[in-house]
This record gives C-alpha cells, structure tokens and sequence, in this order.
C-alpha cells in the first residue's frame, strides 16, 4: 500500500496513507498488523489523520517493503482486538470536550445577553435536579454544592459567573469519566482471554486446535487447571468451574450437562465437554469492565478511605459557605466556597493513581487485578517462592529417560508425552516439548485421562492402566512395585535432577529426569528483595537434599521441602495469623491455594491457568526481577497517594480561605479548583518509575 514518510530517525518512522482520515476499523487493522512483527518495539496509529508512528529495531529496509505489502482487506483481525481497542472511546469523549469549548464560548460571542441568561437559567436546572437527588441519601454530596452553587449565582443576577461555573463542571465531570472510563478499559483489555490452542472434540477422539479456527457448534474439551476458551453448554462431564474472573468470588460452581459456562473462567476439579455458543470477545471483556467497575477488589483501602474522607469533607464546605454568609452578608464570597470542595480531587486523583501504576506494571509484563494487591504488596514483610518454575526456569527440559521395563527410553517418552499434553506445567510442558524434538508422533492411544492435584496422572493404554508422576502418588499412593533386579538401577539415578515416574500395570516403566536449572537472576532478586525487608521462604515438594542445595544457592532464610498444596497454604494462613502480611508465588494448579490464601499471590505467566486466574498479580516468566519492580512500584503509590492528600487538603484549603477573604470571585475559584483537580489527576497518571 502506498504511504509517504512524514518523519524520519533511526528505529522510528512517522508515516502517512493517502486518505482524508481512516475509520476506527482500518485504524485497529494498521495497528495490528504492525504489532504483529517481532521487532516492532511500539506502533501508534491516529486514525483522525490516517498516520501511524512505528518504532523498530530491524534493517530500515524490511519495515518499509512490509509496510508496502500492507492492505486493508488482507490483514484478518481477531474480534476480539477490534471490540475492546478503545478508540471509539476516546474519539467520543474528545469530541465532547471540544464540542463543550465551542459552544460555550460560541455563546459568548454570538448571542446576545437576555438570550444567554434564558439557556443558563435551563441548564441550571439540571445541576439542580443532580443536587435534589442527593437529599433522600441523606449524605451531603457535592453534587449539592454544586446545585447551591450556580442557583445563588443565578439568584444573584450573576449569569456569567453561572455559565462559567456549569461549564468548567461539565468538563471536569467529563475528564473525571473519560480519564477513568479509560483506565479500567486498559486494565480490562490485560485481564482479557487469550488462549491460542484447544483441544476439539471430532469422530470420538480429540485434536489440538488453534482456538481461531473453532467455530459456533463444535465441541471443545477442558481439563482441570485449564481455562474455559468460550462461552457455551455442557454437552457432558462434570466439573467444579471457578468463575472469579466473571463474578469476582472465587466459589467454584458446579457444571454438568445442559448447564451455562464462560470464557474465562477455570475448572478447578473435573472434567468437561462444551459445545461453543459465542466465539467473539465482546461479552467478555464487557462483563471483565463490569467486574472491574463494580468489584471492591478494585480499591486499596487507601481509595476508600478518600472517598470516605471526601464525603465527610462536603458538609464542613456547606457549613463554610453559610457562615461566610452569615457574617459578610456577600453572596458572592459564600459561592466561592461553595466552588472549592475536597471531594472531587480525592475521589478523581486516588482511583487514577491506582489505575495508572496498574497500567504502568503492565509495561513491565505484570498485571495487577486490583489497587488492594498493589497495596498488599507494599505492606508485606513475608514472601514464599514456589520452587519449580519459580526459582527454577519457566522452561525445564528432559535430560535423559531411564527404562525400567526393557521397551525403549524413545516408546516411553512417547506415551508419557501423550499423557503429560493434556496439563499445562513446566514439568509436563518439558516432556511434551522433549518428545517433539525427538519427532515422536504421540496420537491419542489412551482412554479418558484423570489428573490429580499435586500428584500425577491416571490413564488406561491399550487396556492397561498408566500413571505418571510423583514419587508419592506412584509408590505411596498407587503402591507400584520397581521391576525384580532394577533395584540397584533405581538406586543410582542421580539426584541434582527432577524425577518424574512412569508406570504401567503397577510396575515403573520409566524415570524421567528433569533438568530443572535455576533462573540466573534468582540469587540477586532475593538479595534485593530482603534488602527491601521482606523474609523470603521457599516450598517445595521436592526432597530435602534438593531443596537444601536450592535454598543455599538462592540465599532463602527458611525452605520447607516434601510439601503438599495444604501444607503451602497452611503456611501461608499461620504466617498471617501470626500477623504477617504474605506474598506467595506460584506457577502450578498445586499453588493455587496458597495463591488464593495469600494477601497479594503472584502467578508465573506460562504457568497453570487457574494459578493465573486465581492469582491476584501475574508476572512475566522471563525475569524475576518484575518481583523487585513490583515491589517498588507499590512503595511508590503509597508515597503518591500520601502526597496528594496533602496536596489536595492544602490547595484547596487555601482557597476557600482567599474566596472568605474576598479575594478570588467564583469563577476564580471554580477555574482554579477545576483546574488544580484535573491537573493532580494528571500528574497521577504519569509513571512512577
């Protein structure tokens, strides 16, 4: 497609297409088809002026011949991305805001006074009927300063002042909605599903699938711990399904045939078949923002406690007003009072401080569900590292498979691949990935497969029962017995490795060793993180031998070794009844109770779904160090929010003082208060770090 180049620096281009402007379509089209290159850094597209800005860290060259082979009608995007970019948002509130300009000051110049006086006294009364409807509440709001405001300017014969107060409202009340409508849809967007393979039911068996290509009607399979991909019925199965990502309560509800389920939320136990109803994005992300906008999970504490500080703030600045009346007998200086409340600042600047370090973690890869967790995690002083794919890398790999039973190491770790596909984990992910690189083909040859919890997996192959899994669950649980004179075999397995168990009818078939390297930055995150006065604590289910060589080399001041998931949550649950404020970190369905016992629990991305779902933060799992930025991101939201309350309480106190005093008319005050609101709100959605 043909463009012109408007602007140009090494690794970034301002381009122009020849068009008057493009639609909000075309816009999202650009810009996913830009953001799809791996060495796009960062595109914005402006569909107002139909230019984009792109910057790139490749060959001058290759951006601009696939710039040329662009075209509209090729590029398929995915519902769900043109639904929730927001820029049908944005373009609204923008062309409110300038619409309210041009009309206020188009009056001014154009109309004359008598005419002028009419339309304010009927815009009065909408400012009016706000403020009456406060009154059965029983709450003193500011929209009644606001109502008492404008009616005594109006009463005064001052309808300038009026207008100017109604407008400067207007705009503010407009901001105050854009700006935070605005935030809860970015945060919504990173909470949104995005979930690329599912496994379809077809002719009695199951294949896996890129989820685009599922259409209304067929039937998908989901397993515990995964993630429901779309909105439909139970064809069959029974399941516990986790809808905290739709209702906010974390109550699993059970659903069997006929019954209702949607994308997003998780089985915790069980297993089901649904048939699709809906494959776009727009219910959820809708009812995402819903949850969002209606759910205390939301606000910090801190947010409550201004917005509760503001509406107790509303009837000292009535009692202001009529006292500066009662003894100036001016009119005039009581409404600049009334012009200056603490409510709206407290109630725009806090929430948006809170969504804007929201946002700004995203930059760093973490999404943060809810301003409390940002605020747990600054308070904490106890954080528990999950082990395995936590400390260790996200991405363990097979280093060798033992046989047990004289078929060959590549058979088993073919039939173990076919069992391990099923449950995302790092360890399962490591022997799936190892049996692909061997390009051993694992077609489904198994009957109905069940997963338990923090344990293994039970099958039936070719009419003999398989398990993998844990030391625990394979002897201990299930009493398989090592084949007659393997024993010394077994004996000598080395152990600086994972072992993972195969069996077939009660005997072990293979030992699975797991390279399981820890993550190069893990020592310097936990120095750094206990330089910050947190204590760090390991769990693991592993041996005491391996977990003691881990804790040593990471520099952890306690670890716990053999542990089960109601041991990790029991610890979590003492800690904090000891008075402690927890972090824990997970990144398998067998953390999920501790996650969601935890004050703040953080999820490895390529971890569990129903970890991440039940998470309240989850990290990108190429670096720990979003640990460390977290943490002090959180501390600098709490310092900002303590600054704005002092920046607020002193402002604003100031002038009221000056409007008692007679020194600033209302329109002074209300441009003044207005403005000061908007640009604290501003400033609290400027980055922390």
């Amino acid at each position: 497609m043909k463009f012109i180049i408007k602007h140009e620096i090494p690794g970034r281009l301002r381009i122009h297409f020849p068009m008057r402007r493009m639609t909000y379509g075309e816009a999202d089209t650009l810009q996913y088809y830009l953001q799809g290159f791996s060495y796009v850094t960062e595109t914005k597209v402006y569909e107002r002026t139909a230019d984009a800005v792109v910057r790139y860290v490749c060959e001058r060259g290759e951006i601009i011949e696939n710039l040329r082979r662009f075209h509209f009608e090729d590029t398929k995007v995915p519902e769900s991305f043109t639904e929730t970019s927001g820029r049908e948002l944005n373009d609204g509130y923008y062309g409110k805001i300038v619409a309210s300009a041009v009309l206020h000051y188009g009056e001014r110049l154009l109309m004359p006074m008598p005419v002028r006086a009419v339309i304010t006294g009927i815009r009065t009364l909408k400012y009016i009927a706000r403020g009456l409807k406060t009154i059965p509440e029983k709450k003193l709001k500011v929209e009644l300063l606001d109502a008492i405001a404008v009616t005594a300017a109006m009463l005064t014969g001052d309808f300038q002042t009026a207008s100017s107060v109604m407008f400067l409202l207007n705009v503010g009340d407009t901001l105050e909605e854009w700006t935070h409508k605005k935030s809860v849809d970015d945060l919504a967007r990173r909470m949104s599903l995005n979930v690329s393979k599912v496994w379809l039911v077809t002719d009695g068996s199951e294949i896996l699938v890129d989820a685009d290509t599922i259409n209304t009607g067929d039937k998908v399979v989901v397993r515990v711990g995964n993630i429901i991909p779309f909105d439909g019925k139970v064809a069959s199965g029974d399941a516990m399904v986790n809808q905290a990502s739709m209702t906010g309560e974390a109550i699993p509800v059970r659903k069997n045939k006929g019954k209702s389920v949607f994308a997003g939320t998780v089985v915790e136990e069980g297993e089901i078949v649904i048939t699709v109803s809906h494959i776009g994005g727009t219910g959820r992300f809708d009812k995402i923002v819903k949850m969002i906008e209606e759910s205390e999970k939301l606000k910090s504490s801190l947010e409550s406690k201004a917005e509760s500080l503001a509406d107790r703030l509303v009837p000292y600045t009535l009692g202001g007003a009529l006292l500066t009346y009662l003894f100036s007998r001016n009119v005039t200086k009581a409404v600049s009072v009334l012009m200056v409340d603490y409510s709206c600042a407290l109630k725009l600047a806090m929430p948006l401080s809170v969504l804007s370090a929201i946002k700004e973690a995203g930059h760093y890869n973490i999404t943060v569900k809810g301003g409390k967790f940002l605020e747990a995690v600054s308070e904490a002083d106890t954080i528990v590292f999950d082990k395995t794919g936590t400390l260790t890398k996200a991405e363990p790999t097979v280093y060798d498979v033992i046989s047990f039973n004289g078929e060959s190491p590549d058979e088993l770790l073919r039939e173990a691949a076919c069992l391990e596909e099923h449950f995302p984990h790092s360890i399962a992910n490591a022997v799936v990935r190892a049996a692909q690189e061997r390009e051993l083909g694992h077609e489904e040859f198994h009957t109905k497969v069940n997963y338990i919890v923090a344990h293994g997996i039970s099958t039936t192959i070719n009419g003999k029962k398989a398990i993998i899994g844990s030391a625990h669950f394979v002897f201990e649980d299930e009493g398989v017995k090592i084949p007659r004179g393997k024993n010394k075999l077994f004996d000598s397995l080395p152990t600086e490795y994972s072992q993972l168990y195969y069996a077939k009818e009660g005997k072990l078939a293979a030992v699975i060793l797991i390279e399981d390297p820890l993550r190069e930055e893990a020592r310097d995150v936990i120095r750094a993180l206990k330089e910050m006065g947190l204590k760090t604590v390991m769990m693991t289910g592993d041996s005491d031998r391996t977990a003691r060589a881990i804790a040593e080399r990471v520099g952890v001041d306690e670890y716990y070794a053999e542990v089960l998931p109601e041991d990790k949550s029991e610890f979590v649950e003492k800690t904090k009844a000891d008075g402690s404020k927890v972090i824990m970190i997970g990144d398998g369905i067998n953390d999920s109770p501790a996650l969601s016992a935890a004050d703040a629990g953080i999820a490895v991305s390529e971890g569990a779904e129903i970890a991440r779902q039940i998470a309240d933060i989850t990290i990108g799992s190429d670096d720990l160090y979003s640990i460390v930025l977290l943490k002090r991101l959180s501390d600098l939201l709490l310092k900002r929010i303590s600054f704005n309350y002092r920046s607020i309480v002193s402002f604003n106190t100031g002038l009221i003082v000056l409007g008692v005093a007679g020194a600033l008319p209302p329109a002074t005050s209300a441009l003044l208060h207005n403005t000061s609101t908007i640009a604290l709100g501003l400033k609290s959605m400027t980055e922390l770090m």
